[in-house]
């Protein structure tokens, strides 16, 4: 069971890492310093000053830039890979009791893939904004985001099968929506 749940949080830390790259990092790194989250051995650096340093000012660096419109976009460009990467990392960091090929697999499955589907969705969204709206909404969305980071990566901390049932409904919602548009266009 201790498996399981830990694959629970890395899919939803991974999750979040497709909102913010960083605040995931940043949640993980307080949940394991204070002891509510146990790293896989490799990955005890998460859980130092240093890197608690470092993740909170690259949050920081990364919330404000999303509140600009036109870096908002080129931030896109940069943080799509960026994110992947994070998803990756955060699953295989948080994934314990398995083997490490199966550790990595899933990190490069379903972490990543997770974290790549949602930074897909937002840079879709965040697109749609910028053609629709001049760039003008996109602030909202910036704290819509900030939002869904934070919300995906506590509840992937505290209740991980709630916030992956969660995400699900999400994306469920959102893909229809985007869906409809489609085919009204058409």
């Amino acid at each position: 069971m201790e498996t399981v749940t830990s694959v629970l949080i890395g899919i939803g830390l991974s999750a979040a890492c497709g909102f913010r790259v960083f605040v995931p990092l940043l949640v993980m790194s307080v949940a394991a310093m204070s002891g509510h989250l146990t790293l896989a051995s490799n990955f005890q650096w998460i859980a130092t000053y240093p890197a608690l340093i470092a993740f909170a000012v690259a949050t920081g660096l990364e919330i404000g830039g999303y509140y600009i419109p036109w870096l908002d976009n080129l931030l896109d460009s940069i943080s799509s890979p960026a994110a992947v990467v994070a998803g990756i990392i955060v699953t295989a960091s948080v994934v314990t009791g398995t083997s490490p090929f199966l550790t990595w697999s899933l990190a490069i499955i379903a972490g990543g893939g997770a974290a790549g589907l949602i930074q897909g969705t937002t840079v879709l969204v965040r697109g749609a904004s910028s053609v629709g709206t001049g760039g003008l909404g996109n602030p909202l969305l910036a704290t819509i985001e900030l939002g869904g980071a934070l919300l995906t990566s506590l509840l992937a901390v505290i209740a991980p099968l709630v916030g992956i049932i969660l995400l699900a409904i999400l994306l469920t919602i959102l893909s229809r929506k985007f869906m409809r548009r489609s085919a009204q266009r058409q």
